[in-house]
């Protein structure tokens, strides 16, 4: 989107006040010349005074109009003035000034707005039919040089802003481009995690003598975890389709608020969590750190449900340091989860949010305690 276009969006009453001048100014210059030309009537000056209303109306921001119609239709006409105007009588000393800056007006919104191919056709036609405006007259003089480099400058100035604009479309993409694949990221570590509890689960009830009450609990457990899977699922599905722009559906998948659910259902299956979270950081945290806090938190307790399984406790703590937002997570250790290969990933997920913590400048540490557990440290600025 143009500056120009930015400055509409941001401002619709000054906008519609612009156009609005726009078209008593170009209407004023064809009356002032058609009031000139009245002392002189001929078919030359009739010609010139014609032309240049219809390519002011033309040029004029008509809701209904589009602007290529009005655009060929304008080139249209001032291409047939001119030629008739040279092949047969050129007027004495008047030509369509308002006739030139409408096609300057109309250059300017084509080459800004026109589909390249489009505007590859009729920008050429506009520009030089503006240049070829003042060579109607006998005498065109310095009002030719003027136009011409009117011309120059206009396009080339709308030119260079469609550049830019191509340029912001470009970027635009590529940070949705990677917002969507981050956010698949962070949805396929949320249903390896949801895929690795039910596997335990299911390793669980299998190899220990559980009644039926007891079982009944696991397989609840079990459904409730792969709905969850099912649902990051259908939402990854859904974030690597989507090519516009993102909505609701690429929005951060989860804040400090969701770690004390993710805290729950991991003491539901594994080790009992105990959580802090300094009072107030809810309001205070903005949503990207935010979200990067709970995929920390996320990969730690995968990792622990995998590498970690005989853990009998979990601290995990949320709180506000000088140097920005703290994340520690420790576990007591234990021996690794009995997971097949496939089963326990590709083993990306820290280095992942290493890379993650280090982009936004901050820094993630993992690593054993002296008490035998592991620990993860992850510092965010805010």
């Amino acid at each position: 989107m143009s500056p120009v276009a930015r400055w509409a969006r941001r401002h619709p009453r000054a906008a519609d006040g612009a156009r609005l001048a726009l078209t008593l100014v170009l209407l004023a210059l064809v009356t002032l010349e058609g009031l000139v030309l009245a002392g002189q009537p001929t078919v030359p000056h009739a010609v010139v005074w014609g032309a240049g209303l219809l390519v002011c109306l033309s040029a004029a921001p008509w809701p209904g109009l589009p602007l290529l119609g009005r655009a060929w239709f304008a080139a249209t006409v001032t291409w047939t003035a001119t030629i008739t105007l040279i092949t047969l009588h050129r007027p004495l000393t008047v030509w369509g000034i308002g006739e030139a800056v409408a096609l300057l007006v109309l250059l300017s919104q084509v080459l800004l707005r026109a589909p390249a191919r489009t505007a590859a056709v009729l920008g050429p036609l506009l520009g030089a039919g503006c240049t070829a405006v003042p060579v109607r007259d006998l005498d065109p003089g310095r009002f030719t040089l003027l136009f011409s480099v009117l011309t120059v400058v206009v396009a080339a100035y709308s030119l260079l802003l469609r550049l830019q604009a191509v340029q912001r479309v470009r970027e635009l993409r590529a940070v949705r481009t990677a917002e969507r694949l981050e956010l698949a990221r962070e949805l396929h570590d949320l249903v390896a995690h949801h895929v690795t509890g039910i596997v335990v689960e299911a390793r669980a009830a299998r190899f220990t003598g559980a009644d039926a009450e007891q079982a009944a609990r696991t397989l609840d457990r079990i459904q409730s975890a792969g709905e969850e899977a099912l649902g990051a699922m259908r939402r990854l599905v859904r974030i690597l389709r989507e090519d516009d722009a993102p909505g609701p559906g690429t929005a951060p998948v989860a804040g400090l608020a969701q770690i004390r659910e993710l805290a729950e259902r991991f003491s539901a299956t594994g080790p009992p969590v105990a959580l802090h979270v300094e009072p107030g950081l809810d309001g205070r945290v903005p949503g990207d750190v935010a979200a990067t806090a709970h995929r920390i938190v996320l990969e730690a307790l995968t990792n622990i449900t995998k590498h970690a399984a005989g853990a009998t406790a979990v601290r995990i703590g949320v709180r506000t340091v000088p140097t920005g937002l703290e994340v520690r997570v420790a576990d007591d250790g234990g021996h690794p989860a009995r997971l097949a290969d496939k089963a326990r990933g590709g083993g990306f997920g820290l280095a992942g949010m290493t890379e993650r913590a280090e982009a936004m400048g901050g820094s993630l540490t993992a690593g054993p305690t002296p008490e035998g557990g592991w620990l993860v440290t992850a510092l965010l600025p805010l």
